[in-house]
């Protein structure tokens, strides 16, 4: 049997090939939007892709299942487990197989025993596998998707509150409880590999560690130690991080097929043109570095240094209705593309270099402070408002006294909260997210916004009021 894992930084994501060497046919577990890496390991170890599943309808990435499917025309295995609100909808325009729990299919002579795991989402299947090939009688692994992760289970809450499906979230959290049951009963020595890794929000505690065991699991995982329902629920609700704002569309888009990807060249445009863009409305992303972005920056454009948070900020502050325009270097373009689908995020139109940015005179720039002197000269000023653009989880646990809590995703939707005629002042924990909110604001027409330097560890470091 072959086995592959691959990992998308971007969005802590895993995905997975099993192949068998024999027949030479490979399936491919959760695959991400950009399906070049399986096409290549495909080319390179000889196998064809004939078989794609799912473990659930993602909200955190866009799923390359329709993308890879149309390239390879492998045969689709998927969930029919669920109510009809939570069924594939494009899986009729290809060779398919619906999934209930209890089914099993192969791929080659590598077998795979379908597990109904609900609490996740009700269609959530898990997926046991026995390589039969190599003389194997008993299971491997399981794919636990967002299932189980390694230390953590996945959050029952996203359907309510991405998707909007009101009083799910307490249903979710029993119905978890029960797979975990169900779960613990498997063989301690079998390998769990799950759909995502620390960083993702499809839970609030994610090991950094790629795979585990059901043992291990069973020792080390706090979910699975729980042995009272109501307290699990508890437990799995509290505390978790706020769902960003493009998890609704990917439940959609993934419920009815993403669209198929365009060969398109990125134009490269002057920037007269990108600051036309910036007046129709449309999105005008600047990757460099913070640092680079507050000595200078064309007005109206938004800070997204390209690092592993750029896509999940993205997904927060870019409308899918809005065309999209870079600042970036030409040698990016091509990886911030690929980042941008992967949430669906199409509607790239073109990039200013950051060589360009940096020949302009007369651009827009923003001021840092230092805790002492937010303490000393500013804070408790009338005209001046501070502003906390950390989690909810964060802001509960201990905050600046006298301040706005605006969590950074949610600041285009609550601009009218920001009082008119005061400088806002932003701090996140550490400098990164409020520099990103700074830029939000100086972009919405708050020109002279001053960004904390160090953040709230900073305050905290100078012996600053906490509330």
């Amino acid at each position: 049997m072959f086995f592959k894992s691959y990992f998308d930084e971007n969005l802590a994501q895993m995905s997975y090939m099993i192949g068998c060497q024999k027949t030479g046919e490979a399936l491919v577990i959760d695959p991400a939007r950009d399906i070049s890496p399986y096409v290549t390991t495909a080319e390179k170890e000889g196998f064809n892709i004939t078989s794609i599943t799912e473990t659930h309808i993602h909200a955190d990435f866009l799923s390359g299942t329709r993308e890879l499917a149309d390239k390879t025309g492998a045969r689709l295995y998927l969930s029919d487990e669920g109510d009809l609100d939570w069924k594939y909808g494009f899986a009729k325009e290809y060779s398919h197989q619906l999934l209930e729990g209890g089914d099993k299919f192969y791929v080659g002579n590598v077998k795979l025993d379908v597990l109904h795991t609900p609490g996740h989402t009700p269609e959530s299947l898990s997926y046991l596998l026995t390589d039969e090939g190599g003389g194997a009688s008993v299971p491997m692994g399981i794919f636990t998707g967002d299932f189980v992760f390694v230390g953590d289970v996945g959050r029952p809450d996203l359907l309510e509150k991405a998707a909007g499906a009101e009083g799910t979230s307490e249903a979710g959290a029993r119905e978890m409880f029960q797979s975990l049951q169900h779960f613990k009963e498997l063989p301690d020595y079998v390998q769990v590999w799950p759909g995502h890794g620390a960083g993702s929000a499809c839970g609030k505690s994610l090991g950094a560690v790629p795979s585990s065991t059901i043992g291990y699991e069973k020792k080390n995982n706090w979910a699975l130690a729980h042995t009272d329902e109501a307290a699990f629920s508890k437990d799995l609700l509290e505390g978790q991080p706020e769902p960003p704002k493009y998890f609704a569309m990917m439940k959609k888009l993934n419920k009815e097929g993403p669209g198929l990807l365009k060969e398109e060249t990125v134009a490269q445009l002057s920037l007269e043109q990108v600051e036309k863009a910036i007046e129709q409305g449309n999105a005008v992303i600047d990757t460099r570095s913070k640092e680079a972005f507050a000595d200078g920056h064309v007005p109206g454009t938004i800070n997204l240094p390209f690092n592993r948070s750029f896509a999940n900020w993205a997904g927060w502050l870019i409308n899918y209705d809005q065309d999209i325009v870079l600042i970036s270097e030409a040698s990016q373009i091509n990886d911030i593309k690929i980042a941008l689908q992967s949430i669906g995020l199409d509607r790239l139109k073109g990039f200013l270099t950051r060589e360009e940015v940096d020949r302009q005179e007369n651009l827009e720039a923003y001021e840092s402070i230092t805790a002492d002197q937010l303490d000393t000269k500013y804070k408790g000023r009338d005209d001046y408002i501070v502003i906390d653009v950390r989690n909810q989880s964060e802001w509960d646990e201990e905050h600046m006294e006298e301040v706005l809590h605006v969590m950074l995703g949610t600041i285009p939707d609550r601009l009218d909260e920001i009082p008119e005629g005061k400088t806002p002042i932003v701090h996140c924990q550490s400098g990164v997210r409020s520099a990103i909110a700074t830029s939000l604001l100086q972009a919405y027409g708050f020109k002279d916004v001053l960004n904390l330097t160090g953040g709230f560890s900073a305050w905290k470091e100078y012996g600053g009021k906490i509330a």
